[in-house]
């Protein structure tokens, strides 16, 4: 069974292929994109040397990171899995011999593995000679920063499934979809880095998964967060993971006593 999800994982990757000049232009895109961060947020530091506990590199640099980190971890598997049960396609899925959860996660890994080696790598290169932007010197921060991102991966995907499966109960679910969207890119840390919110709404974020898939990566890459406090934040990462497997579980099991094809 191991080896037919790393088959899924390989066709998925395979088929990024097929599209992967938009992913190239996409470089181009992202690039824009965090130019245009840089010059803003080089307008609101002004003479300041430090705001939200950042300097103007460290900004520039979460910024660049955490949207290439973006591209790796995105992925529309709530909206793949919301057609399958609107037209009644996930019905098979219920008598094949695999997890259909493990396989939506193998398949957006996969167009996770084609993003980050075909677009995040690349990007960040590019986006490197372009912004002054600070790479970590420390291995060991790579490595994990590499681990948080792969976390980062489980945890957004993990809150696209629950996002994806509430088709079964709404009938239509898109615009929980996308206030789901904007709620990741915002209280994720990804528009605007956490410290930089009010006290209360910090603590409020705290209590969430998003600042899980953003923020806490992103400040471990910066500096932001070092010493042994980078290891309490990867905690809080793996905690997360754990605790979105509840309601995801929950959510399944549920899910199937529930299913009525929409059309098709």
């Amino acid at each position: 069974m191991f080896s037919a999800y790393l088959d899924i994982i390989r066709i998925r990757f395979l088929m990024m292929l097929a599209y992967r000049v938009n992913y190239y232009s996409g470089i181009i895109i992202y690039a824009l994109n965090i130019g245009a961060y840089y010059f803003l947020w080089k307008a609101i530091y002004g003479t300041k040397e430090l705001l939200g506990g950042m300097t103007v590199t460290q900004m520039t640099t979460y910024v660049a990171i955490s949207w290439m980190a973006r591209a790796f971890y995105f992925n529309n598997l709530d909206r793949e899995i919301a057609n399958e049960i609107k037209d009644g396609s996930v019905a098979i899925q219920f008598i094949r011999p695999y997890n259909y959860i493990v396989v939506k996660m193998m398949q957006g890994l996969g167009e996770g593995l084609f993003r980050f080696f075909l677009f995040s790598v690349p990007g960040m290169v590019i986006v490197s000679f372009l912004f002054p932007v600070q790479l970590p010197s420390d291995p060991l921060t790579w490595l994990i920063f590499l681990a948080m991102l792969f976390f980062s991966f489980l945890i957004n995907t993990q809150i696209n499934i629950i996002t994806g499966l509430f088709a079964f109960f709404l009938e239509n679910n898109e615009g929980m979809m996308r206030m789901k969207r904007v709620t990741v890119d915002l209280f994720s840390g990804l528009v605007v880095p956490m410290s930089f919110f009010p006290g209360w709404a910090q603590e409020l974020m705290n209590l969430l998964p998003f600042p899980a898939i953003t923020y806490l990566p992103g400040s471990v890459f910066t500096g932001k967060v070092a010493g042994s406090a980078v290891y309490n934040v990867f905690a809080i990462q793996i905690v997360w993971f754990v605790l979105l497997i509840v309601p995801l579980y929950v959510l399944w099991r549920s899910a199937r006593t529930r299913l009525f094809v929409q059309g098709g």
